[in-house]
């Protein structure tokens, strides 16, 4: 049997790069699913797509750091699916500075988007989730919410907060049987990766001193995300809670 059958999962970000890559595995896997976002295009792609391959996607436009914006979005998603059983909450932002280099806007659209977003979406998605009976909310968090690194001061906190928050809701809410993790990738191959290189003076030599530092000699892809995605909505991980797992090529082992 598919690991995800006859569960309805919610996904942010999902038009592109780490949340496309999720709503491909999970529907393959049997979940019928809602790809959110800003960008309808690329929802209704993503969508499109899934329903081609003969399973079922809804695409909903969602900011997430607004949160009529997210209650509407997870209110169409009952109304469609008539359950909500995972939520990957995979929508963000980044911003590469110190905080000299940081305006407070910069500092404000971080923290709406990467955490203030995974508490909205979350927060929304709750009585659904206890009237499945319990699910999973995943968070896509950052291995820089683990460790630092120059210039991505206002990211790491955002993360940072990411992974304090996954910990925070895993008690609160355990003895609903709602599990939350999150995943800390390092950098992934993704749209927004792609635009960072794309400022350096040499891109191509900007990538290979990332790959370098990766002990794996690689970057993340969306599917390495989406794999171990999969394994925290499904019952296989029916023990996992308040985890936040490194997923980086081995970087945090040094």
């Amino acid at each position: 049997m598919s690991r995800l059958a006859h569960k309805v999962a919610f996904i942010t970000g999902g038009g592109t790069g780490i949340g496309s890559a999720c709503a491909m595995l999970f529907a393959r896997e049997g979940a019928r699913v809602v790809v959110a976002g800003r960008r309808p295009g690329p929802l209704n792609a993503v969508a499109a797509e899934i329903a081609a391959r003969g399973s079922e996607a809804l695409a909903v436009q969602c900011d997430v750091a607004d949160a009529h914006s997210v209650k509407q979005a997870m209110e169409a998603t009952v109304a469609c699916f008539h359950r909500l059983d995972v939520v990957v909450n995979n929508a963000g932002a980044l911003h590469v500075a110190t905080i000299e280099g940081t305006s407070e806007a910069d500092w404000d659209r971080l923290m709406a988007v990467n955490l203030k977003g995974t508490f909205l979406v979350s927060r929304a998605a709750l009585p659904a989730l206890r009237r499945s009976g319990g699910g999973s909310i995943i968070n896509i968090a950052s291995v820089l919410g683990l460790v630092a690194m120059k210039n991505r001061a206002a990211y790491t906190a955002s993360k940072g907060g990411v992974i304090a928050l996954t910990k925070a809701m895993a008690l609160d809410h355990a003895h609903d049987r709602i599990r939350v993790n999150c995943i800390c990738p390092t950098i992934v191959e993704t749209e927004l990766v792609e635009e960072l290189f794309a400022t350096h003076p040499d891109p191509e030599a900007a990538r290979q001193a990332r790959r370098e530092q990766i002990p794996l000699g690689r970057m993340g892809r969306p599917e390495d995300v989406a794999q171990l995605a999969l394994y925290l909505a499904c019952d296989e991980s029916s023990f996992v809670t308040g985890a936040a797992l490194p997923l980086d090529g081995g970087l945090t082992a040094y």
